[in-house]
């Protein structure tokens, strides 16, 4: 196990270690459910949040930029196929917008 990888998983455990019952979150994307969707694209969560520590997330409150969506998918998806070749982009989509806030419309860029 890489030292960010070891680092990232203590920061994770040290959030939930409080809340038990809770599902574990991304310290930078705190309402989505990282055991749920890394289960659902059959990973570990901690494959996913090393690949998600790269993407950036709007602002709360705000859609992304047309550009930061493209962005933030390359950067997510080719991450995650490194860790599970079948994943799609539909698939990614599609569990991604069940565990975001707000849904696919949160996510749709602003002009």
């Amino acid at each position: 196990m890489k030292t960010t990888e070891i680092i990232l998983l203590a920061g994770i455990v040290g959030l939930s270690s409080g809340v038990l019952a809770e599902p574990a979150f991304l310290p930078n994307d705190p309402k989505r459910p990282v055991d749920k969707v890394a289960r659902e694209l059959n990973i570990a969560p901690e494959q996913f949040v090393a690949c998600f520590n790269n993407v950036k997330p709007a602002p709360q409150g705000t859609r992304p930029t047309a550009e930061r969506v493209h962005s933030n998918k390359a950067v997510l998806l080719s991450c995650l196929q490194q860790a599970n070749p079948d994943i799609t982009n539909d698939r990614l989509d599609a569990v991604m917008d069940r565990h975001r806030p707000g849904g696919r419309e949160a996510q749709e860029p602003i002009e």
